[in-house]
């Protein structure tokens, strides 16, 4: 099947039972990356899944993308791009609203896979929209409480399910930023594992086995 024309730039592997309306698995790369990067973990994923890889919007010198800028200055350190990434939240919903049309997808089963800012911005989708989205695997992120929409800790996540896992040597995001998804997701009821791994900023193969598994539960 060819991916369709579609507002954001995407790769697919239909699911292999080729039944009517199958969950998804929707993969957002990191920062500097590109949709190839986590759709190499796709062959290895269930079946059943409908998988799509996204490729952020905004393009990065000489090559690669973005879902919003990081900023290095002397005076100010390293900072975010906030409203890039509010845009990049929205767009993403869209899209989803257009691939399920499109691809024929079941609505109540979208699921979403994110490494680093890919990560943050699955976060911020579910957080933000928990009636779209039925899991997150967070690889390698944090939870950005100001890309949140407003009025996200009145919303029902009841259904929502979140694995998250981060790098015990991560120099790109502290696993101290990580460490604070806990105790966030416990304050909105939201059921969770969260797993730390001695490497860097990075998916090991213990990781990749972990979150497979914890996917294959639940498809």
């Amino acid at each position: 099947m060819q991916a369709r024309n579609l507002s954001l730039t995407h790769i697919i592997r239909p699911n292999s039972e080729n039944q009517a309306k199958p969950p998804a698995l929707i993969m957002l790369h990191g920062y500097g990356s590109n949709e190839e990067d986590l759709f190499s973990f796709a062959s290895e994923l269930p079946g059943d899944l409908f998988i799509i890889s996204l490729q952020a919007p905004f393009t990065l010198e000489p090559f690669g993308y973005a879902w919003y800028a990081i900023n290095f200055e002397a005076e100010k350190g390293k900072w975010s791009d906030l409203e890039q990434a509010s845009k990049s939240r929205e767009l993403i919903r869209e899209f989803l609203e257009e691939a399920i049309a499109a691809y024929d997808l079941d609505a109540t089963r979208i699921s979403l896979l994110g490494f680093s800012q890919g990560s943050i911005l699955s976060y911020a989708l579910a957080l933000s929209y928990p009636e779209k989205i039925k899991s997150v695997v967070a690889l390698s992120g944090y939870i950005n409480a100001q890309i949140l929409v407003e009025g996200y800790r009145e919303k029902d996540h009841s259904s929502l399910e979140i694995y998250a896992s981060h790098g015990q040597m991560d120099m790109v995001i502290p696993p101290a930023w990580a460490q604070q998804t806990p105790p966030f997701l416990d304050e909105l009821g939201i059921p969770h594992r969260y797993e730390e791994y001695p490497v860097g900023h990075g998916v090991s193969p213990a990781n990749f086995e972990s979150f497979k598994k914890w996917l294959q539960e639940r498809y």
